[in-house]
């Protein structure tokens, strides 16, 4: 089993700090614990129950070792904490601030030192800790009111800081994708990000992992674990502290130096590594690897992936949208190559002699649902990829057009994404399509970031 495992995968757990309300951090996360299916001590010297649940006194008091403990104490507590969990602990999390981030390094190498003296590993201090839907395990210390969780699903989350886990749990809501674990690591005083690369490379559970980076100890391992796991899945990283101002606020943050993002960026793409350059394009690709897999390649396309041009085809009912489409795979080395003489025959043949069959192929006010499918069938050996663009605001386009392109999708094995925009049928057509996994974007120019995420 992986060392990090029962961080995911507990039976039991123990929670020092818990309290008897939510106006304490420690009575949030005893809350969220109140529905994990393993067994929960939590330990307060003032209670015997809390929240319907046994309490204990003192560590010691634990009718049996744990395979995780939630710390939530202050930080000078937290040394003698750790050694009252000696044999009795797998896993920590040491959820408190007020180490390295604020200056106070010899206490957190202390409790480093003790971590490895006593043989368990340690995530934090100065963390939000994590989430695993699958098992029904939650110890952030927000309230569920107040940060929703995703859904089930099967995108993992990896972040150093807890205010960007947050945020990145909020926007897979809103891109309606789902989650399949996530953890919030901070100073990583021990467990950091290759460790769990490592662990979520073999999680079955995980299709996509995306990860949030301040900084970086030990760069080796890091590409070594980062290379391993995308040869099994997708990898999204998203770093930050790329200037100088940037580099102190990321150590005044983690107390960790983040390095010069230059070697940072060099190393990554030496290692073919995913880097993305923000947060909407880091949620962009994370939606639509989540939603449909990546274009798969033979071997020796491999050698040859980076010097490959990606084809693209745009499909739209507006011609603006269709040339901020075209703009913006121009942008993301995607080649948006003219129909064959031969397709072009056949479509010119079957539309009306209005509509313009090139690419993209501009279907005007005078589409119909049935016309968007006629041109995927039509062009489906010809290219890499479709970007589907549709402003429902006309009589031909009704709400069966989701089922009828979830239908064409049944056929296809490159990938699509869609644009649709704003009108009274939108919210029909995009349902029917995300139950189909077609990834929907506000813009053109983010449904083409979508699609070139699948397509490299």
């Amino acid at each position: 089993m992986n060392s990090v495992a029962p961080l995911f995968e507990p039976k039991s757990i123990a929670l020092v700090g818990a309290a008897h309300t939510e106006m304490r951090l420690g009575g949030v996360v005893l809350k969220n614990l109140l529905s994990f299916r393993g067994r929960v001590y939590p330990v307060n010297p003032k209670y015997d129950e809390l929240m319907g649940i046994r309490s204990f006194r003192n560590i010691s008091d634990i009718p049996e070792p744990v395979d995780l403990a939630l710390i939530l104490r202050p930080a000078p507590e937290v040394p003698e904490i750790l050694r009252e969990f000696k044999g009795r602990a797998r896993c920590v999390i040491v959820m408190s601030s007020g180490f390295a981030e604020v200056g106070e390094t010899a206490l957190q190498e202390e409790i480093k030192r003790i971590g490895k003296e006593f043989g368990f590993r340690i995530v934090g201090p100065n963390c939000m800790g994590l989430y695993n839907p699958h098992q029904s395990l939650d110890t952030f210390f927000l309230p569920k009111e107040r940060l929703q969780r995703p859904k089930k699903g099967n995108v993992a989350v990896v972040s150093q800081s807890g205010a960007v886990l947050s945020c990145l749990l909020g926007a897979l809501r809103d891109a309606n994708a789902g989650l399949s674990k996530a953890i919030g690591y901070g100073n990583a005083v021990d467990v950091a990000e290759s460790d769990l690369y490592d662990y979520l490379a073999d999680d079955q559970k995980t299709d996509v992992v995306i990860s949030y980076i301040e900084s970086v100890d030990d760069g080796r391992r890091f590409i070594s674990s980062a290379r391993q796991l995308v040869s099994k899945k997708p990898l999204l990283i998203l770093k930050s502290g790329k200037g100088t101002i940037g580099q102190a606020a990321a150590f005044s943050h983690t107390g960790r130096l983040a390095g010069r993002y230059e070697v940072f960026r060099s190393i990554v793409r030496q290692a073919g590594l995913r880097e993305v350059s923000d947060f909407d394009e880091f949620m962009d690709a994370t939606k639509a690897l989540s939603y449909q897999r990546p274009l798969k390649k033979s071997f020796s396309d491999k050698q040859m992936e980076r010097k490959t041009v990606k084809r693209v085809c745009i499909i739209t009912n507006g011609g603006g949208s269709g040339v901020l489409a075209a703009d913006e795979c121009m942008r993301q080395g995607l080649d948006v190559v003219g129909i064959s003489g031969e397709k072009k025959a056949r479509l010119q043949h079957l539309f009306p002699n209005f509509f313009v069959v090139n690419n993209p192929v501009d279907l005007t006010a005078q589409v119909r649902d049935e016309d968007y499918v006629a041109v995927l069938n039509e062009l489906v050996d010809d290219y890499d990829g479709f970007v589907i663009i549709a402003l429902p605001n006309v009589f031909g386009i009704t709400g069966n057009l989701g089922n009828a392109l979830a239908e064409a999708k049944k056929k296809l094995r490159m990938p699509l994404t869609a644009n649709i925009a704003q009108s009274g049928i939108t919210r029909k057509i995009i349902s029917a399509l995300e139950r189909a996994k077609i990834p929907v974007y506000p813009s053109p120019e983010r449904a083409v970031r979508g699609l070139n995420a699948l397509l490299h």
